[in-house]
């Protein structure tokens, strides 16, 4: 039996260990920064619990490949913060593709062409499956701040609540009613921490129409 791409599957699983350890701009409700793996993780719970409720039928094992693909490139391009803007917005897909042109090498074959296309799928956005994974990625990380110390909120991510989700929840009515639970929560924090909410709501609505 040819070892090959057994071989290559093990490199590929010593290059994701990486993610075990790369940080992202996220805090756990126990104090210390979160990993990629663990935000990954608990997206991949989500799409298995909320896939039932959604009003269009999706093929949930692409949907989770997806979610398990789309953060690998990190392992080599590392984590950026999604409100990164300008030149460090345009090196990070810079990094990202050559991470993921890299991966399908690595793996060789249809299997690595198969993770070269899940990573450009959940990029565009265009299946009902990866709209899906990408609502689930943005609004887990909203959970992870909800979980977090406002102290680790910066100022850009408290107005974020107010606008930054809708657009990712708006093709399913399930998902709407999901997000807004989940903004509640941050409302109700932001509200318990002594933050003004509406003079927040005010200004975010102010910079949405900037």
């Amino acid at each position: 039996m040819n070892t090959e791409p057994l071989k290559a599957v093990l490199n590929l699983l010593h290059l994701a260990e990486k993610l075990k350890s790369e940080l992202r701009h996220s805090w756990l409700s126990s104090g210390r920064q979160e990993s990629v793996a663990e935000h990954t993780w608990r997206s991949a719970l989500m799409i298995m619990l909320l896939q039932p409720y959604l009003r269009k039928s999706i093929n949930l094992e692409r949907t989770l490949k997806l979610m398990l693909i789309h953060d690998l490139v990190e392992a080599e391009a590392g984590d950026i913060p999604v409100f990164e803007t300008g030149d460090r917005k345009a090196q990070k897909a810079a990094k990202e593709k050559a991470a993921i042109e890299n991966i399908r090498s690595m793996l060789g074959g249809g299997a690595g062409q198969e993770l070269y296309d899940l990573f450009f799928e959940f990029e565009h956005a265009e299946t009902d499956e990866a709209k899906f994974a990408q609502a689930i990625d943005k609004i887990e990380a909203q959970i992870q701040h909800n979980e977090s110390d406002l102290s680790t909120w910066l100022h850009s991510e408290k107005l974020r609540v107010f606008f930054h989700l809708d657009r990712y929840a708006k093709h399913d009515p399930a998902l709407i009613q999901f997000f807004e639970l989940v903004k509640d929560e941050a409302y109700e924090k932001l509200a318990a921490g002594g933050e003004d909410v509406e003079k927040l709501r005010t200004e975010a609505e102010a910079g949405k129409r900037v």
